[in-house]
């Protein structure tokens, strides 16, 4: 009985510790490969629990080789755009400009019933209440309304008219340029070259653009590393 308490508390907090290494993000956040290391991660902690016959190193090993293996990946995606779609995926407009993209919907096999759901979740019951809607990587839907829809208040009283239903899109993360974005956008690469051209930077300078179809944009330097 003490062999089993004494090894449940150690995996416990070697998961503990594994886990603050990989970094905080909710259950309901957790991307494609997260969700399959949690997975592993308590099915070995429970089988080393259960069957005191494991030597507890059977446990720890595999325990923070997933997490080393998680952090490199994490890593990589990081610096690598093209690592990142292929591990986590783009996140996919389903409701473009308040018209359903019917060919995104389905090959994501998204119904219209998980779409009405998230919808409703949203607190939108009204489709033509939408602009625009985005299924995220994690499988969440990102819900934009209409102008005329959203919440009144004296400082986005103009901004409303000006963005035309349009929400800030990324167009530049981490120094990586998302060409999808400006053909989104209808913005051209002289009109993005002539912007980092009178700010003074280039796009590897750049950690953060959003901008919309109106051409208003915010751009978040790099910090410089000391």
């Amino acid at each position: 009985m003490f062999v089993v308490f004494f090894r449940t508390l150690i995996i416990y907090f070697i998961i503990i510790v594994c886990l603050r290494i990989m970094g905080k993000r909710q259950l309901g956040e957790l991307q494609p490969s997260e969700f399959v290391i949690a997975i592993l991660i308590s099915n070995i902690a429970t089988l080393s629990i259960e069957d005191t016959n494991i030597p507890l190193t059977g446990a720890v090993v595999p325990i923070i080789t997933l997490m080393s293996a998680e952090v490199i990946l994490s890593f990589i995606t990081l610096k690598s755009g093209k690592a990142q779609t292929i591990v986590t995926g783009n996140p996919v407009v389903i409701i473009r400009n308040g018209n359903i993209d019917q060919k995104s919907m389905r090959e994501l096999r998204f119904s219209i019933e998980d779409l009405m759901s998230q919808l409703r979740i949203n607190g939108i019951f009204d489709i033509e209440e939408v602009s625009w809607a985005i299924v995220e990587t994690n499988g969440q839907l990102t819900v934009y309304q209409k102008p005329e829809y959203q919440p009144l208040t004296p400082s986005t009283f103009f901004e409303q008219k000006k963005q035309n239903g349009f929400p800030p899109m990324v167009l530049i993360s981490d120094g990586v340029l998302l060409p999808k974005v400006l053909k989104e956008c209808n913005l051209s690469k002289r009109w993005l070259e002539g912007v980092l051209k009178e700010e003074e930077l280039s796009e590897k300078d750049v950690f953060l653009m959003t901008c919309d179809p109106s051409a208003k944009y915010c751009i978040v330097r790099k910090e410089t590393k000391r």
